[in-house]
């Protein structure tokens, strides 16, 4: 067994030590490429140890905690490894967030530096004069000392550290459609499996992986660390466009990518998408976001290679996965509890429920967040306990579990309309608004009501070149639908309001609907 292949093996080891003993394994091979540049390994992990002797110079010590707030680059990475060179754990934020976000995000993570590039500058310059850690410029253009001025001499190393598989990895700020987003803090131990996706059907040696989510949230990083800690090669797009990713697939031969349905939507909508050639893919993943069982089978019919489908948290517990191209009958599932993953149904009252029931969905396993950073109370209130002692977490979501163990998706609890004294799923509704003809998407939002106190609205866009009605699509939905499901009004809207990574937020899809009903 090779020195990587037993390191691998461990029960617990770590990501920042992978990448260096790819970097003396495999030396010339290319470990990062970006829009303008790409680093082989020996570059990549001799960058980071200059980074991280930097932060060690600074004071930074295992504990602390760095900042970063930018595009996908090169320099990202290397940021990201050599902080936790160092010993810190890294706080990677979203430029998407408001300046005043930003700046509460920051200070809450206790950070000690915080490296943006130039956009993110232009974007902090209101609040600039209230961020108190060290500002760091990724670029020309950008806040802070030039990272090339204050990186510590060429061949510099850190001093060595100790890593407490309990401590924190990261800091991944939620994405928080209203108010200041949670901190979920995310153990070394949590990310130790991660690597293990580099055996198949995951990431190795030779793998070319293209990251075109950012480079924050948890989804790319389950997809960049076997990618660079099997060895691989990380495409990392600074931001993403349809054709842009297939020009970029067929270029580098790319083996890999982790996308979350709205880009597999945009992907195979472009009219050449047929032209590329996609032969090298072997798998390509998906996260995030309710990805619907006819988009599924349209990748697999027109898209080489495997698909799986992973459903999980930021926070951690369960995680399903779909194996969907052997299990094409199961499209409308998210599969089946992934190995060391236990997943329940739970009815309000905290009791296990049957297949066939409906209920709330708790899960335990390895990858489990420590909690919320300066929030215990957010975090117990995110725990279930079994009667057994065991920690869960709540998912929030509402699913069932078939008789052979899949798990099917019926909304977010948070998201339920109760009409009446009646439930009402909005995924049942959706789901008979997407099967007309003109519908490209389609959400449904509770309203208030003094009637009913809530009564469910749908709001969708439309095909290119279609044409309907709001109220004919209304009716139309309406006659198949159950008398208390009933919608009380369709609205068609260009598009659907999203985060970065690709979910719809309702929220502001309620705010917005407020507003027009007041006009």
């Amino acid at each position: 067994m090779s020195a990587i292949a037993d390191y691998i093996a461990r029960d617990f080891g770590t990501f920042a030590e992978l990448v260096a003993l790819q970097s003396a394994a495999r030396p010339d091979g290319v470990a990062v490429i970006d829009e303008t540049a790409q680093v082989t390994y020996a570059e990549l992990n001799a960058r980071a140890d200059r980074l991280a002797a930097s932060l060690q110079r600074d004071g930074v010590a295992v504990g602390d905690v760095v900042a970063i707030c930018a595009s996908a680059s090169i320099d990202y990475v290397v940021v990201l490894l050599g902080t936790l060179r160092a010993g810190a754990a890294i706080s990677p934020v979203s430029p998407s967030a408001t300046p005043q976000q930003l700046c509460v995000m920051i200070h809450d993570s206790g950070a000690t530096h915080l490296f943006t590039d130039g956009e993110v500058s232009r974007h902090l310059r209101e609040v600039a004069d209230q961020i108190g850690a060290r500002r760091i410029a990724l670029c020309t253009g950008a806040t802070g000392e030039p990272l090339a001025e204050w990186l510590a001499p060429e061949g510099s190393r850190p001093q060595p550290v100790g890593v407490d598989p309990d401590g924190a990895f990261n800091i991944i700020y939620s994405s928080g459609t209203t108010g200041t987003p949670k901190g979920i803090v995310q153990s070394h131990r949590m990310r130790w499996p991660h690597v293990h996706r580099a055996d198949p059907p995951g990431y190795g040696p030779g793998a070319v992986a293209i990251i075109s989510t950012p480079l924050y949230s948890n989804t790319t990083l389950v997809s960049l660390i076997p990618a660079l800690g099997g060895g691989g090669t990380a495409v990392l797009m600074a931001k993403f466009d349809a054709r842009r990713f297939l020009e970029l697939s067929e270029r580098h031969r790319v083996n890999f990518a982790m996308l979350v349905p709205v880009q597999y939507r945009r992907i195979l909508d472009l009219p050449d998408f047929d032209t590329f050639d996609l032969s090298s893919y072997y798998m390509k993943y998906a996260t995030s976001a309710p990805f619907p069982a006819d988009l599924k089978a349209e990748v697999l019919r027109r898209w080489p290679g495997g698909l799986i489908e992973y459903y999980g948290m930021t926070e951690g517990g369960g995680s399903c996965m779909l194996i969907a191209h052997e299990h094409p009958d199961k499209l409308a599932t998210v599969g089946k509890p992934m190995p060391g993953h236990e997943m329940r149904v739970v009815d309000e009252a905290g009791n296990q429920l049957p297949p066939g029931a409906i209920g709330e969905v708790v899960g335990r396993s390895p990858s489990m967040m420590n909690g919320y950073h300066n929030q215990p109370e957010k975090t117990a209130e995110a725990e279930w306990w079994s009667p057994e002692g065991e920690r869960f977490i709540r998912t929030g979501d509402i699913a069932s579990v078939d008789e052979d163990g899949f798990f099917t998706l019926i909304g977010r609890v948070k998201d339920m309309i109760i009409s009446g004294g009646i439930n009402i799923y909005p995924v049942d509704l959706e789901s008979v608004l997407i099967s007309h003809p003109a519908v490209r998407e389609a959400a449904v939002i509770g309203a208030a009501s003094e009637r009913w106190g809530e009564t469910p609205v749908g709001i969708v866009t439309v095909e290119p070149g279609a044409a309907v009605e709001p109220t004919v699509l209304c009716d139309w939905a309406n006659a198949q639908l159950g008398k208390m499901q009933r919608l009380s009004s369709v609205m068609i809207v260009d598009e659907l309001p999203r985060n970065p990574i690709g979910k719809t937020l309702k929220r502001e899809l309620q705010e917005w609907y407020a507003k027009e009903r007041a006009a």
